[in-house]
């Protein structure tokens, strides 16, 4: 008999936002897969980090990662152990990614599939689906993503809210808007069963979701048709992944996250993300007593990289030392780019040099919060070098916290937040600090 195992190759960490127990990969070699899949939890994530990389480069590691997947599987199954798993392709809720390039590669690797379901509704970030269109609460009111500042990102740019025509934009016409199937808020608290068991071909389907009680009602119905044999793909935000997982409680409340903290010490802030509300987040911070602010000068690293890395070094174990939290920020003023590979070279160039100051942050820090989906994910792979690491939990809505293993060489047990750039009010940011210090 198969068993049931989710998994979710997630282009950056922050899709582990709503769920806990679980593990997030960094690697996606034959040993470390098999370790995610005989592991209890229903789900694991694989952090593959593609919307740091441009289009060609994330198809190859989406590829790499599906032909890994695809072998240990069939090494399982030859042991005795069958899965039958349920794929994600795991992106932003604002509709920023490689689409339709990952689900293009995962259906050919690990295909046929009968339908792919985009479902960017992702209700603690104040994201759904109506009528077709995503929207995202803004100062209190639903706003249309492609008038949001998320629609004018220089390498993820698109005009259209109304999902059937952003398919047909994102595959340049290929998919038409017009053969795509869009589930209705109706449709999906109805039934769907015998809709689902008709698909074919990798149909294209769009799905609305007002709250999590629609996708929780949804994902019964695609549960339904999986064991009646349909194979389906999903490109979606964080919410659905709730709902498929159909998971506890978490054993650790929010406010209760400092139980984690390495001997109480104070911990450290780092900041790449450079959205509007990261950095009207990181102004509340730098606020409070007990922070020391450390801006990252981007504009040095070309001349003088060597002098600003050993700078703030030396400035963040003075911080350290004197019980204060040092909080890493790049320069927040606006770059503009030739090119979408210009802007994808400086990002790797300045995650570079903030993965050198993780590394040289002092042995006894208590804690570390990491602003910034791309940001989160160099910490676990680059600057922490973490192969997996287990979710204990959301310290906020749509902000993990995982914990390093014991055997690591320098952060034995370190909690580590991963805060996405977008998620949270101006004082989020605030409250995650304050709750993980004394």
């Amino acid at each position: 008999m198969s068993e049931t195992k989710i998994i979710v190759l997630d282009d950056d960490p922050t899709g582990s936002q709503t769920v806990h127990s679980c593990l997030l990969l960094t690697r996606w070699d034959s040993a470390t897969l098999r370790q995610a899949l005989l592991d209890d939890a229903p789900l694991f994530f694989v952090l593959t980090n593609t919307r740091g990389m441009d289009a060609a480069r994330a198809a190859a590691v989406t590829r790499e990662v599906c032909g890994n997947l695809r072998r240990t599987l069939a090494d399982l199954a030859a042991l005795g152990r069958t899965f039958q798993p349920i794929l994600v392709s795991r992106s932003d809720s604002t509709l920023r990614g490689h689409y339709p390039v990952e689900t293009d590669v995962m259906a050919e690797e690990l295909g046929p599939f009968d339908a792919h379901f985009l479902i960017p509704a992702f209700f603690e970030g104040g994201r759904f689906t109506r009528d077709g269109i995503h929207y995202l609460m803004v100062e209190g009111r639903p706003m249309p993503v492609a008038e949001t500042e998320f629609a004018r990102d220089s390498v993820f740019g698109y005009r259209h809210s109304f999902l059937p025509d952003y398919v047909e934009e994102k595959t340049a016409g290929r998919i038409r808007a017009s053969a795509v199937e869009h589930f209705s808020l109706a449709d999906v608290r109805g039934d769907i069963g015998e809709r689902l068991m008709a698909m074919a071909d990798n149909r294209c389907c769009v799905v609305d979701a007002e709250s999590q009680a629609d996708l929780n009602r949804f994902a019964e119905e695609v549960r339904v048709a999986t064991l009646r044999g349909k194979r389906f793909l999903f490109r979606s935000a964080a919410s659905l992944l709730t709902a498929l997982a159909r998971l506890p409680p978490q054993p650790v409340p929010p406010e209760a996250m400092r139980a984690f903290v390495r001997a109480g010490r104070p911990g450290a802030v780092l900041v790449g993300s450079h959205v509007h509300r990261t950095t009207a987040q990181l102004d509340r911070l730098l606020a409070q007593d007990g922070v020391a602010a450390l801006e990252v000068e981007v504009d040095r690293i070309a001349g003088e990289r060597d002098a600003l890395l050993a700078d703030l070094r030396a400035r963040a174990t003075a911080a350290h030392a004197r019980g204060l939290t040092p909080v890493l920020y790049t320069s927040r003023g606006e770059r503009r780019f030739a090119d979408a590979a210009a802007r994808l070279a400086f990002g790797e160039t300045v995650s570079a040099l903030l993965m050198d100051l993780v590394r040289g942050l002092p042995d006894s820090l208590g804690f570390l919060i990491s602003k910034g989906g791309i940001t989160s994910n160099d910490v676990l792979a680059d600057g922490l070098a973490l192969r997996a690491a287990r979710v204990l939990g959301q310290i906020l809505p749509g902000c993990s916290v995982v914990r390093c293993p014991d055997d690591h060489a320098r952060f034995a047990g370190l909690p580590v937040v991963i805060f996405p750039g977008n998620v949270g009010d101006d004082d989020a940011l605030v409250t995650t600090w304050r709750r993980l210090s004394a």
